[in-house]
């Protein structure tokens, strides 16, 4: 039966939404790009404004534009973010207040994945936050008496009538009324918002003129919120290199976002691309021949013949710079004949169709949500939007033909910190205070361990800087784990690759020692043997000593040099003179973090050196041409330093 009530006016629908469910509100909506901002923020509205009506808003990973502090930093940016997201973008007004505490009292806001570090001083945000394994969200929800679900959706007529597509997010929403019919409760109210540039995706994702009861197609939509596309600096290149020669030809392949994951994928089309060049470039890391041993027992070093197949829950820009190099082009079916008789390579792939990328959500650039609307046009059957139920999890019907899918996976995912012994600090600080939430990660450790040839690789920073100075990202202990010591598997870092698979304590320790920053072995390597687990006469080898920032920008210059390795390896939203006001603006933010860099400053400021070419197009880009206030001359000044600090003295 078609939809009863459909609205083009975003206030209307959500006085029938309040209407229809009653004073008390209790929201599911999607995470990420799924979440249709401006309803949202009309019930957010409406219940702030009623204190005798209450909203419970059930969600995850909600994206607000950067919100610049005073000064230098709002000069740069919002000029950038009206270009970029457009001016009619719009925040949601909860995640806003979450930020400075000011949700009112009768709404509350549950995340179980937040934007990394965005809410970590909000009191309320904290206190609400629910850890939750992804997969688990849909069964803990249905518990909640979840009575509205609000999705952003696409939008299809054709001779068969109206269809719609749950685009970008199926992850959550199929899983959800699954559980509640299950569990014999109502089913919530479901409203669709129609954004006509949201990519329509078939298969699992499309859904009939009857699954919604409120259709809302505003008269004009903002812009699909797009992610900036990020730089890539030495440290991360160098991880990306070795953690892309642990990738098997044939395989299927998991990866999260963030520059690291942008690093790998520019490590995998380089390895395809520019074998040779690659393979230079991972030997002059790799001065020990770890890596490239490790290599030939659990990824390659060749270029990918068979192709790759992807099964991730996040599909991001990287899986489509893949497809268009060759290497995610390895075809799956949802049939277990065809899937066996493929993995015995009796089967044409161009006879049956197939899809070589499966996922649950994506988000991403402009660009890829374009090649995801035209690989629909014209190959409907090689993406697949489904469930999160079936990206990450194995177990239930389809785990033969998900075990035969996945065949050699490899699945690639972040942390903040990993311990000597194998445990992994991916999203609380030993204080308790989430950075952003576990989502997937634990699903795909432990599916990496029942796969008969899957692995886990997680990838992090030996070192991070803070206030203090330069601190190592692998501790001996940490008070909060995301991952248990008992599923440690491959680590990567800029310095190498450490397997932990079956391999004991002491065994761990060293490998993990091994792809440590320098600076820090001799403490690391002190408090092991003072727990008794290492041996007193464990001696750290002359190669570790050279897991050093200078080894690797010496290692990896001529590549840089060459082009092989860009700041920017899949291109930039700034413009050039942006990108020479962001480096100048990085410095002055770094030197701010210590006395010693404010001291730097403050006399940069001072004796700024010779003018550059770029000054007038720098100054006039932040609008310090002719500055009025006392307040503008010191950002001009510092603007200048920060401009002329290669030819200042000293």
């Amino acid at each position: 039966m078609p939809i009863e009530h459909c609205y083009t006016d975003t206030e209307a629908c959500a006085k029938h939404v309040s209407d229809r469910v009653g004073v008390d509100l209790r929201v599911a909506a999607p995470l990420g790009l799924g979440k249709p901002h401006g309803l949202l923020n009309a019930l957010y509205k409406h219940t702030a404004n009623d204190r005798s009506r209450s909203m419970r808003l059930f969600t995850a990973l909600s994206l607000t534009r950067p919100q610049p502090k005073p000064g230098l930093e709002a000069r740069f940016l919002k000029p950038f973010l009206e270009r970029h997201f457009g001016a009619d973008q719009v925040d949601p007004q909860y995640a806003l207040d979450q930020a400075r505490d000011a949700v009112p009292s009768n709404i509350e806001v549950h995340e179980f994945y937040m934007q990394s570090g965005a809410l970590l001083h909000s009191g309320s945000a904290q206190r609400q936050y629910i850890s939750q394994n992804y997969t688990h969200v849909a069964r803990d929800l249905a518990l909640q008496d979840i009575n509205v679900i609000v999705q952003l959706v696409a939008r299809r007529e054709g001779p068969d009538g109206v269809h719609y597509s749950l685009s970008c997010n199926p992850d959550l929403t199929l899983d959800l009324l699954q559980q509640i019919e299950a569990a014999g409760k109502p089913r919530p109210l479901c409203v669709a918002v129609v954004h006509p540039d949201l990519p329509y995706m078939s298969g699992m994702a499309q859904v009939a003129d009857d699954f919604f009861d409120v259709e809302l197609r505003p008269a004009c939509s903002p812009r699909l919120f797009a992610l900036p596309r990020l730089p890539v600096d030495t440290a991360e290149y160098a991880l990306g290199l070795h953690a892309s020669a642990m990738v098997k030809d044939g395989g299927c392949l998991q990866i999260g976002i963030g520059a690291l994951s942008d690093a790998l994928v520019k490590g995998l089309l380089l390895r395809q691309q520019e074998n040779e060049q690659w393979q230079r470039a991972l030997a002059a890391l790799d001065i020990t021949g770890s890596t490239r041993a490790m290599a030939e027992r659990i990824g390659g070093l060749a270029p990918f013949a068979q192709g790759l197949y992807g099964a991730s829950e996040m599909v991001l820009d990287g899986f489509m710079h893949l497809q268009r190099a060759g290497v995610l082009k390895r075809r799956s079916w949802d049939n277990l004949a065809l899937e066996r008789a493929s993995a015995q390579g009796r089967l044409n792939p161009a006879t049956p169709g197939g899809h070589y990328l499966r996922g649950a959500f994506f988000l991403g650039t402009r660009e890829l949500y374009e090649w995801l609307a035209e690989t629909e046009r014209v190959d409907p059957d090689a993406i697949d939007m489904c469930p999160v139920s079936n990206v990450n999890h194995l177990y239930g019907d389809h785990q033969a033909l998900a075990s035969l899918q996945r065949r050699g996976a490899r699945f690639f995912n972040t942390c903040m910190m990993a311990t000597l012994l194998g445990a992994a600090v991916s999203e609380t600080l030993d204080n308790g205070s989430v950075v952003s939430g576990v989502g997937g990660q634990y699903n795909f450790v432990a599916m990496a361990h029942e796969l008969p040839d899957g692995r886990s690789a997680l990838l992090l920073r030996a070192t991070r800087q803070s206030g203090a100075g330069v601190e190592s990202n692998i501790r001996w202990n940490y008070a909060q784990a995301t991952i248990p010591r008992h599923l440690r598997d491959l680590y990567i870092t800029e310095y190498g690759v450490a397997d932990l698979r079956g391999k004991t304590d002491s065994e761990c320790i060293a490998a993990m020692l091994s792809i440590s920053d320098a600076r820090f072995l001799d403490a690391l390597c002190a408090q092991a043997k003072a727990q008794r687990k290492l041996p007193l006469d464990f001696a750290i080898p002359d190669a570790w000593r050279r897991n050093t920032p200078e080894h690797l920008h010496e290692a990896l210059a001529p590549f840089q040099r060459n082009g092989l390795l860009p700041p920017f390896p899949f291109g930039s939203d700034f413009t050039d003179i942006e990108l020479r006001l962001l480096d100048g603006l990085n410095w002055l933010k770094s030197s701010q973090a210590s006395w010693r860099g404010r001291l730097q400053l403050l006399r940069a400021a001072l004796n700024p050196g010779e003018a550059v070419p770029e000054e007038p197009a720098a100054l006039a880009r932040m609008q310090l041409e002719h500055p009025q206030t006392l307040a503008e001359r010191v950002e001009r000044r510092l603007l200048l330093a920060a401009m002329r600090r290669k030819s200042s003295p000293g």
